[in-house]
């Protein structure tokens, strides 16, 4: 398995060598980018509506929870504008400048929320009673949007694409390009898990703790809200004696070492954080 992780770190690197490896503007570290973003987003809209068009949309005027998710992803949102707005980072503005929000709350009892690019938002009905308060949620959409915003999905596409061999110059990952479109899928779709990639799907777990641990600081929520959630997480993923797999073969790092980690990144996030109180 390390071999397969050190090949694919060279042929990626390599490549870096041709197309360049830009750095992120959210994040500031260099990383492998071979997709635009712009055919991402519209991949990732036609995805976004397929998805909704098949599962049931809770409603916002009716559902309390719903309208939750709306303001509480309304507000990292708002936060990730003001934070780079402060720091004077006009690519990162300008770039905000495309994403079309949405945020939807979808009736389904698994444990689960994600960002497409472009920031399209789904929370289940099933993440609810473990974040219990929006605080914790706020944690979550955090999380979730800074891998959009950080291109962590084009990251891995890119890899996906070298460690295939696959050809990408320009605008080439279009909605009728079979292979782009199943490599899309298998980056984005819920669920989805690319196996050689875990490695470097941790770094960027970590980078998304990091960031959105800030960000739903920034918008008013208690970042310390992180640790008891990913506590509540741990006890909910070992319930009726379920066993995680080992770190080395999940996406996810061990909820140990997550924890360890969001500890560390603590007093930086409260440096940000300025409660407010709810919206009206």
């Amino acid at each position: 398995m390390k071999k397969v992780f050190l090949k694919l770190s060279f042929i990626a690197c390599s490549a870096a060598l041709f197309t360049g490896c830009p750095k992120n503007n959210i994040t500031g570290r260099n990383q492998l980018a071979l997709f635009s973003e712009s055919s991402l987003q519209e991949m990732a809209l036609t995805e976004y509506k397929t998805f909704l068009s098949q599962n049931q949309v809770v409603s916002q005027t009716t559902s309390k929870d719903a309208e939750m998710v709306r303001r509480v992803g309304s507000r990292i949102a708002k936060a990730i504008n003001d934070y780079y707005t402060q720091k004077g980072n006009q690519d990162v503005i300008k770039e905000l400048s495309n994403y079309k929000w949405e945020f939807n709350l979808v009736n389904n009892k698994e444990v689960n929320a994600w960002c497409m690019p472009g920031g399209k938002v789904v929370v289940y009905t099933g993440l609810l009673p473990v974040t219990q308060n929006e605080a914790a949620l706020a944690v979550v959409l955090g999380h979730e949007i800074t891998h959009a915003v950080a291109h962590h999905g084009n990251e891995r596409m890119s890899q996906g694409a070298v460690a295939q061999g696959l050809q990408v110059v320009g605008n080439v990952a279009t909605s009728g390009n079979s292979k782009y479109n199943t490599l899309f899928n298998n980056v984005f779709a819920p669920g989805a898990q690319v196996g050689v990639l875990l490695p470097n799907s941790r770094k960027q777990e970590y980078e998304a703790d990091h960031y959105g641990l800030i960000f739903a600081a920034m918008a008013g929520y208690n970042p310390r809200e992180a640790i008891t959630f990913w506590q509540r997480m741990a006890d909910a993923s070992n319930a009726g004696g379920a066993q995680k797999p080992p770190e080395f073969l999940s996406t996810h790092p061990a909820d140990e070492n997550r924890i360890k980690k969001l500890q560390g990144y603590m007093d930086e996030a409260l440096s940000f954080y300025k409660p407010v109180g709810p919206s009206k």
